[in-house]
């Protein structure tokens, strides 16, 4: 982060200055932070820290801790004092929340001012974290890169990510999540980027939306928010992404892996993937096709073929900000996972192999892993295992999209389905009326079950899938069962883990 005094962060949000300095060495006015935090454990000399209400606790409650971590000023929305009754030097702000907001889009603003920065947003229903991490790998050979950490995509996350941002930073890479409409206007307003990439409609939080129509109405707010000299990089193979070329002055780049595909305005370009297909370990492979007419062989380390579409947007996104064929290619080739959770793939010492796939589902990302699953434990001649759990804010729908998911778990041959959670139980019923008898499919109320079942069963050889929205907690039981036999193997996940 960028210094700022108290004075600077009053000014950009509207804020009043109280409180004297811990140290009595300088007004108030004139305390200077270099980072910003919301969690106090994490504070420490020139923090400063922000206050933000939450769903279970309040950060005003957190503030003379992070104090006492060595934070020097707090964003609040009212006094706060210490054990003495000392009002301690706070900025008060009518909502910290709004006001992490103005002090991100003021940073902007003076990195603008100061030399050249490329700001990059991504959005779609699924593969944001993954494509965010791509890209910035690619980006960070040509310059300085900031992106987020694992998935900092909301009104809290996004200023947090840019509160990282220095005056050398060249390209600032923004994931934008949405739960509703309108959500993703209000980050573009704060970041401004010039190039903003859809990767695609899904119906994840659906439930919340409103239905998948209104899902794309809010993803393509990040294409119209775009000025005619910016880039809109679409993805061609989803029709609704497609269809948001109308809805954008920008330039137009679509990425896709049809070879018949032909944009509808005129002189966009297209990034293509051709010769597409997976090694033995699941591992995407292609060529990458630029519009130059250059063309690299692409095998990422990531783990299933549904990556291809994240490969593609963080390409076409490198592209679009003038980097080379072979800068993109060095930086997609190889590389694994950067965050969590994703296609995280660990060899336990008696040779079962654990897939923990469990940050985040939604019907298209579950269908994406099983099929992954099912071509692994054929290819590597192996039983496969898909441990379960709900996906979470589907609204109406649920019931009917669980369902499909465990009548998918048949068809595709897994052999072994244990659904966690009576969020999830519909998954149970549909693969047992799919034919799925006898202890071919398991129902158990808590993952503690599940975790006793894999401890019983599963042995050497076995390929165990674990998948579920994050508020249902499987990717904590998928680590769970990874360390069980003992230390953990080498992971194809952490190959591309930052150190």
């Amino acid at each position: 982060m960028i210094e700022l005094t108290a004075a600077e962060i009053a000014a950009m949000t509207a804020g009043r200055i109280v409180g004297e300095p811990v140290d009595n060495a300088v007004e108030t006015a004139s305390v200077t932070v270099d980072s910003a935090v919301t969690d106090s454990r994490e504070a420490g000399p020139g923090t400063l820290f922000v206050a933000k209400p939450g769903e279970s606790t309040d950060g005003h409650r957190f503030v003379l801790p992070a104090f006492k971590a060595g934070a020097v000023l707090a964003l609040t929305e009212h006094e706060i004092t210490d054990d003495g009754g000392r009002v301690l030097p706070q900025v008060i702000v009518e909502d910290t929340v709004v006001a992490m907001g103005a002090i991100a889009s003021g940073i902007l603003d003076r990195l603008r001012a100061n030399g050249p920065l490329e700001i990059v947003g991504i959005t779609g229903s699924a593969g944001k974290t993954t494509t965010k991490d791509l890209l910035a790998g690619i980006l960070a050979q040509a310059g300085p890169t900031v992106a987020p950490v694992g998935s900092y995509n909301g009104e809290v996350g996004v200023p947090l990510t840019i509160f990282n941002t220095g005056f050398d930073t060249r390209y600032l890479v923004v994931e934008m999540g949405a739960t509703g409409v309108g959500h993703i206007t209000y980050l573009t307003d704060m970041v401004k980027p010039q190039t903003g990439v859809v990767l695609g409609v899904g119906s994840a939080h659906a439930g919340e939306f409103g239905g998948v129509e209104n899902i794309a109405r809010a993803k393509g707010e990040l294409v119209e928010a775009l000025d005619a000299d910016g880039t809109a990089v679409l993805n061609a193979d989803d029709q609704r992404v497609r269809a948001m070329h109308t809805r954008t002055k920008a330039r137009q780049l679509y990425f896709s892996a049809d070879p018949d595909f032909v944009p509808e305005t005129p002189g966009a370009e297209v990034l293509r993937a051709t010769d597409v297909g997976t090694t033995a370990a699941g591992h995407p492979e292609f060529t990458l096709e630029f519009p130059d007419g250059t063309r690299s062989r692409i095998q990422s380390g990531l783990i299933g073929s549904h990556h291809l579409s994240n490969l593609l947007a963080a390409a076409s996104a490198a592209w679009s900000m003038g980097i080379s064929a072979e800068l993109i290619a060095s930086g997609l080739n190889g590389k694994g996972p950067a965050s969590r959770w994703r296609m995280e793939r660990t060899e336990r010492p008696d040779g079962v192999t654990v897939i923990n796939d469990a940050y985040n589902a939604n019907p298209e990302s579950m269908r994406a892993a099983l099929r992954t699953l099912a071509e692994l434990g054929r290819g590597e001649g192996r039983r496969t295992w898909a441990v379960l759990g709900e996906m979470l804010e589907l609204g109406e729908d649920s019931v009917l999209e669980h369902d499909a998911i465990g009548r998918i778990v048949v068809r595709l041959n897994i052999a072994k389905l244990i659904v966690v959670g009576a969020g999830a139980k519909a998954m149970h019923n549909a693969a047992v009326m799919e034919g799925s008898w006898g202890d071919e499919s398991l129902f158990v109320e808590t993952a503690d079950d599940a975790f006793r079942v894999l401890q019983d069963e599963l042995a050497p050889g076995d390929l165990v899938l674990f998948k579920s929205s994050n508020g249902a907690g499987l990717r904590l039981l998928g680590d769970r069962v990874a360390e069980a036999a003992g230390p953990a193997g080498t992971t194809s996940a952490q190959e591309g883990l930052p150190a």
